[in-house]
């Protein structure tokens, strides 16, 4: 029986998605074909082998417009006839394109898989996809959720709210994350994975960039309690009065720039070409949910992938679930009943950065260090995504 593991996983730094921001100076598709470009040079694969890249970006407008996992591939040198995709499932896009391309070797439609994801949000703004559409939305949709027209940020106050969750325990939560990143760093602990990248800075000259530029050590709830909620407007707060807005810049993901690769194949063709499979894509699944709440999609799909993989929450070391909020985590662990200590043990979005399209492949490669690192056996990733959707992702070390 075919089954697809992953032999190499690699990610740029993450930096802030604002001009100015370390990798500002970077084009997207430059940004991501040096992360494809070290998959390989790491692996010591010839890039004629790869039967498809397929790569995950959410705002496919400006520079990441027109299938830019093509042009980043060619960038990197590879092949003309290794053809090249870009999905789009949000803030999921890279682990549902690592989902496609485990997918395809399991079937046998290939045998060699580059998965890839990328965003620069400093030089394509968040949202720039819809820029213009006056109603993207369609008639029909607005009629059957009228209410479900809110941003993330809303959807984030809104989960709050149902599962009670403090100001406090948010600001806690976001603490925490940037204590662990932090500490994983001074460890080393990021060393291996992480590419450094030439980027273009504000005086036109270079440096190369080697550390993620959103982690704050030090960072405690006192200084984050002085923030003020970032998503409140008086017309919402009459639509949603059991908000009470306490949803802040400090416990909330960033805006950020960066990239991630991996390969994808079977153990026979990995043995057959000399490589060394360090994970077994184990189980994937995708959910839809609540569009209103928009962000709970976490935990059916957490609970679908345990079912399908036929193992209990017990069995899973290490979680990682996006932290595009932190009161989507919060509230998955209080329905999930999973600890703290297993929850994002290297810090999460809050600190690391989320760069859309490129965080399900940035999580996957963390956590697969991480498994090797603790000896651990099984990892579960999931990711919230707009609209009510979630992937799940179990990972088996090797």
């Amino acid at each position: 029986m075919r089954d697809a593991v992953i032999v190499e996983a690699v990610r740029t730094p993450v930096g802030k998605g604002k001009p100015g921001g370390s990798l500002s100076g970077v084009h997207p598709a430059d940004l991501l074909a040096g992360a494809l470009e070290s998959v390989v040079e790491r692996s010591g694969i010839d890039p004629a082998v790869v039967d498809d890249v397929i790569v995950g970006c959410v705002s496919q407008a400006g520079e990441q417009a027109a299938n830019i996992a093509r042009r980043a591939s060619l960038g990197a040198g590879f092949p003309e006839h290794v053809p090249a995709t870009t999905v789009d499932r949000q803030c999921g896009s890279s682990q549902q394109a690592v989902h496609f391309a485990a997918q395809g070797v399991i079937s046998g439609a290939y045998d060699v898989a580059l998965v890839g994801g990328v965003e620069s949000m400093s030089r394509v703004p968040m949202g720039s996809a819809a820029q213009g559409v006056a109603d993207f939305l369609g008639e029909r949709y607005a009629a059957r959720y009228p209410e479900a027209q809110v941003s993330q940020g809303v959807a984030a106050e809104l989960i709050a709210a149902r599962w009670g969750l403090s100001r406090s325990q948010l600001d806690g939560y976001a603490a925490r994350s940037h204590a662990r990143a932090a500490e994983a760093w001074d460890a080393g602990l990021f060393a291996d994975q992480v590419v450094p990248v030439k980027a273009r800075q504000a005086d036109g000259s270079f440096a190369l960039v080697g550390t993620d530029e959103t982690i704050r050590p030090g960072t405690d709830v006192e200084t984050l309690a002085r923030l003020r909620p970032a998503f409140y407007d008086e017309r919402t707060a009459v639509r949603f009065p059991e908000i009470d807005w306490r949803v802040t810049p400090g416990n909330s993901s960033p805006l950020n720039d960066g990239a991630a690769a991996l390969l994808v194949t079977t153990s026979e063709r990995a043995r057959e070409l000399g490589l060394t499979p360090r994970a077994r894509i184990h189980t994937m699944t995708v959910v839809g949910d609540d569009p209103l709440m928009m962000l709970t999609a976490v935990i059916p799909a957490t609970a679908k992938a345990l079912s399908r993989a036929g193992l209990s929450i017990d069995d899973i070391d290490l979680f990682e679930v996006n932290e595009a909020f932190a009161s989507v985590v919060l509230a998955w662990q209080a329905e999930t009943g999973v600890t703290t200590d297993k929850v994002n043990v290297h810090g999460g979005g809050i600190s690391i950065g989320h760069p859309l399209g490129a965080s399900g492949a940035r999580i996957m490669t963390t956590l697969v260090d991480a498994l090797h690192q603790r000896g651990a056996r099984y990892g579960l990733q999931t990711m919230c995504e707009a609209g009510g959707l979630a992937n799940a992702t179990i990972l088996e070390r090797l």
